[in-house]
């Protein structure tokens, strides 16, 4: 590829024919469509067939888009002011159909005028008992296409309100794309080697983007996919394997030699229970990595409750065991206070200086921590993200461990890494226990331990899904649970803590709540999201003391909150909950000895999709199959916030449906590898310099977990 080939795919997109400054604003904003390049690789979501002319009989009543040849006739316009419309009739030799026009009735109406045959493309719905078309588009049967691209198969793209305002909907779209591919076309650089296209029978590149917007066939559609999957999921699975390939060579860690006094006197003294042997075999995972001299990147997957912080503990007390600090960040301040004040109580016989740091710190507390840090003196920070400002300095950070870490941010997340001049060995932990296609390529560069087991004496949790009617009966149950000495979580959906209706909806709550539950008889708690940092606290502590019964919350508690005596988890509105986040706050219960219960309270009225995920979670517990059926459910894009790390932004592939796919360019991209590690070999100079722009064009991702 030529640098002035590289120049016109990298051409602003304003300079395209049909766009200019302000439709090139528009898809800057409404789609990343920056230039040449960015437009090619925004593919259309469908395709309609236009190559097929239907006959009025012919419709069947499954919402398709078909064309249809024939006459319009007795176009009238009716309504008044705002409720005016077009109606028409068309008519072939089979039967007719009523036509309607709510917008553009004039331009519409001089079209009529000017002939009476069209073809007429739309989706037929029925209507008062006939079939009905809305806004078809017309097109004159003898007019000659002045398209660049055969147009036999219409593309469908992704399109917005706002773009569809500012002139940009689908067939905008579609004629900008045609515009572009006569122009890029030669020019569209392969990445694969010849041999690799020539034995996987794979088409070349710049003819899957042609095919892929305007295809000649159904098959010329499946090739051009099939393609551009095959890139997609091969170059990110060879780029996460060359990252994980150089970090172990390059990035040296810290060597903890030894397992010490420490960690024999916590473990054979003060372990407050027995390790389960997937706690063990972790544990001997994690101190192969840091006795190896390479920087340890480890994901720990472990369900809700399977006893991951206990590992994390474990892991410090051998960095302290070899002179080394370590800090622990949590996404929130009640978790991260949890996490302080189990570890501090866990640790003291040890005597070692356990601190917490959050927003809220005062001043001169936040001072003392400081200086603590910088002199050696802490020895284990745990805190929220105030664990990652720049004035926090260590003396030694050997260990980062940063608990549900799909919350935060990657830029977050590196300036921890970026606190010691060798880098600290990271331990990231999630209780959303992620599928293998989807752990394997998303964290393709990181080691992965998982906890599949958890601890003895655990009772499976009973859900049970129940409807408003069901209102007393759940109200005779949580007053049997609390006659018996237990607690109750109730939580209410909170989408965005800035939602003033949801509020609405946790305080309605709490009124009925308090009439069922009179105090002074019973205490009933509430903590959300609007409250400040001590309220929240007081709060948590009341409930936690078991001063209260009853605590009443939004999804502020979804994380890591562990209250043993808590049996009940009541779930207001449970379908307006992903299954990730519903099986989160089950997990919030127990955590004890005693039976407990995840009850999923909602409307009758469920979207199909709603009933799938309260049944999901009445037949299983496990954390997997929860994940797994959540990804099928939901796609990949929204599982463990990777739309906000910006690593899984697949165009077509689909890890769920490509499952297979996935497999096997992972397998073909280490066959790669082991042939050639660096990619040096004449024969892979493309896969060599299409790794090299992927790396470029993103951040380090092994590097900073």
């Amino acid at each position: 590829m030529t640098t002035t080939d590289h120049d016109i795919l990298q051409t602003p997109i304003e300079y395209l024919k049909g766009v200019g400054p302000k439709r090139a604003e528009v898809l800057r904003k409404e789609f990343d469509i920056s230039t040449f390049n960015d437009l090619l690789h925004y593919y259309p979501y469908r395709h309609i067939d236009k190559s097929h002319v239907y006959h009025v009989a012919d419709i069947i009543e499954d919402g398709s888009y078909i064309q249809l040849r024939g006459r319009i006739t007795n176009a009238q316009v009716v309504g008044q002011q705002r409720a005016k419309r077009l109606t028409a009739q068309f008519s072939d030799e089979t039967g007719s159909i009523d036509l309607v026009w709510f917008n553009g009735i004039k331009w519409v109406q001089d079209t009529l005028q000017s002939k009476q045959e069209f073809i007429i493309f739309g989706k037929p719905t029925v209507f008062n008992g006939r079939w009905n078309m809305t806004h078809p588009e017309m097109i004159d049967p003898n007019a000659q296409s002045d398209s660049p691209v055969p147009m036999r198969f219409q593309p469908l793209y992704n399109t917005s309100d706002f773009a569809k305002k500012k002139t940009l909907d689908s067939k905008a779209i579609s004629k900008l794309v045609a515009n572009l591919l006569p122009i890029v076309h030669d020019i569209i650089p392969e990445t694969l080697p010849d041999d690799m296209l020539s034995n996987l029978k794979l088409m070349p590149l710049k003819d899957a983007l042609c095919q892929i917007h305007y295809p000649a066939s159904n098959q010329d559609l499946s090739r051009a996919a099939l393609r551009l999957k095959f890139d997609e999921l091969f170059f990110t699975q060879l780029k996460m394997l060359l990252l994980k390939q150089i970090n172990t060579k390059r990035i040296k860690g810290h060597v903890f030699s030894q397992v010490g006094d420490y960690f024999n006197t916590f473990y054979k003294n003060y372990l407050p229970f027995e390790l389960t042997n997937a706690q063990k075999r972790v544990i001997k995972e994690i101190r192969a990595d840091l006795g190896s001299g390479h920087q340890m990147n480890r994901l720990l997957q472990g369900d809700v409750g399977s006893g991951k912080t206990i590992i994390a503990l474990f892991i410090m007390l051998i960095a302290k065991d070899n002179q080394y600090q370590s800090c622990l960040m949590a996404p929130t301040e009640i978790l991260a206070t949890q996490h302080y004040e189990k570890i501090s109580k866990q640790v003291a016989p040890l005597g070692l200086r356990v601190e917490f740091l959050s927003g809220s710190t005062k001043t001169a507390k936040r001072r003392q921590i400081l200086e603590g840090l910088q002199n050696g003196d802490v020895d284990i920070l745990i805190g929220t993200h105030a664990l990652i400002e720049d004035n926090v300095q260590f003396k030694n950070l050997g260990l980062v461990v940063i608990d549900e870490q799909h919350r935060f941010g990657v830029e977050q997340r590196a300036k921890l890494w970026r606190k010691n001049t060798i880098p600290p060995h990271v331990l990231v932990m999630t209780a959303t226990p992620i599928p293998r296609t989807l752990a394997m390529t998303l964290y393709g560069d990181l080691d992965i331990s998982v906890i599949d087991e958890l601890p003895k004496g655990r009772k499976p949790i009973i859900t049970k899904h129940l409807y408003e009617k069901d209102r007393l009966k759940l109200f005779g149950f949580m007053k049997r649970q609390i006659e018996e000495g237990r607690q109750v979580f109730m939580v209410y959906p909170l989408i965005q803590e800035s939602e003033k209706m949801d509020l609405l909806d946790l305080m309605a709550g709490y009124e009925a709540i308090e009439r069922a539950f009179p105090p002074p008889k019973y205490g009933i708690g509430v903590v959300h999201g609007k409250m400040k940092a001590e309220d929240k606290d007081f709060e948590m502590q009341r409930f936690i003391k078991k001063q209260s019964q009853i605590l009443l919350s939004t999804t502020v508690i979804e994380v890591g909150i562990d209250v043993p005596n808590a049996t009940v988890m009541v779930i207001e509105n449970a379908e307006r909950f992903g299954l990730s986040q519903l099986h989160q706050l089950r997990g919030r219960v127990g955590r004890g000895g005693n039976q407990s219960y995840c009850i999923l309270m909602s409307k009758y009225e469920l979207s199909t999709d709603g009933k799938k995920r309260l049944n999901a979670m009445v037949s299983t517990n496990d954390g997997f199959e929860i994940a797994n059926f959540d990804l099928q459910l939901r796609g990949p894009g929204d599982i463990q916030g990777t739309q906000q790390s910006g690593m899984l932004d697949f165009k077509i592939a689909d890890i769920v449906k490509d499952e297979k796919l996935v497999a096997y360019t992972r397998n073909l991209a280490m066959q790669v590898l082991d042939n050639d590690p660096e990619l040096r070999k004449p024969e892979h100079v493309r896969l060599a310099t299409t790794v090299a722009k992927l790396m470029q064009r993103e951040t380090n991702w092994s590097v900073i977990s």
